[in-house]
This record gives structure tokens, sequence and C-alpha cells, in this order.
């Protein structure tokens, strides 16, 4: 199972942290994706992060101000967002993959999802 927090609304220009924490499993068999959503949008890739947390995968709209992260020893996965901007708004979802295709955004392996957080970002 797994468990988003830490979404709010703020100001552009903002910043907010999200947690996925995990459970139920064993979370290092998992990379690990972050999508969003957006009202009357289709799901998007947000950002990735493999096994061990060595490597980090970002898409464009979010390069340079996302930080994707995560904590073995907590089984917990973060997505630190900086610079927010109002297109940024959405409800965010984490979710696992044990193959590590959620890296290139594909969700065909994706075994588990969050329930998602909102993150509301006001111009």
């Amino acid at each position: 199972q797994l468990a988003e927090s830490g979404g709010g609304s703020v100001q552009a220009g903002g910043s907010l942290r999200l947690s996925c924490a995990a459970s139920g499993g064993t979370f290092s068999r998992y990379c690990v994706g972050w999508f969003r959503q957006a009202p009357g949008k289709e799901r998007e890739f947000v950002a990735a992060v493999e096994w061990m947390g060595r490597a980090t995968y970002y898409a464009d709209s979010v390069k340079g101000r996302f930080t994707v992260s995560r904590d073995n020893a907590k089984n917990t996965a973060y997505l630190e967002m900086n610079s927010l901007e109002p297109q940024d708004t959405a409800v965010y979802f984490c979710a696992v993959d044990p193959s590590g295709s959620v890296v290139a955004g594909q969700t065909g392996n994706i075994e588990g999802w969050g329930q998602g957080t909102l993150v509301t970002v006001s111009s």
C-alpha cells in the first residue's frame, strides 16, 4: 500500500514536499514514479527514482524545479517541489514498479498507486 501526504495550497513561487509511504512489501524492490492529473487533463509523468535512489528522471516541465528522492530505510519516497507555478496544480500520485519502466513514464508494470494528494498553486 502507498499513502501520499504533503499536498496543500501555495502561492506561485512557493514550495511543497510530498511524501509517499509504502507498507506491505520490500520497498527497495520497486522503482517509484510520481504522476499528476490536472482537472480535465490526462495523467502525466512527473518524476521517478530507481530502486536504490542513484538515478532520477524528470519530465521536462519540472526539470530543475522538482527533486525526487527516496529513503529505503523509511520505506518512503519524496517529491520536493520548488518554484511552483499555477500549471503545477493537480492531484499527485505515487506508484511503484518492480520492472523499472516507470522511469520512462510507462505505467504498464505498475503494481500499486497511492490515493493521491492535491496540490493547488495560486497566482
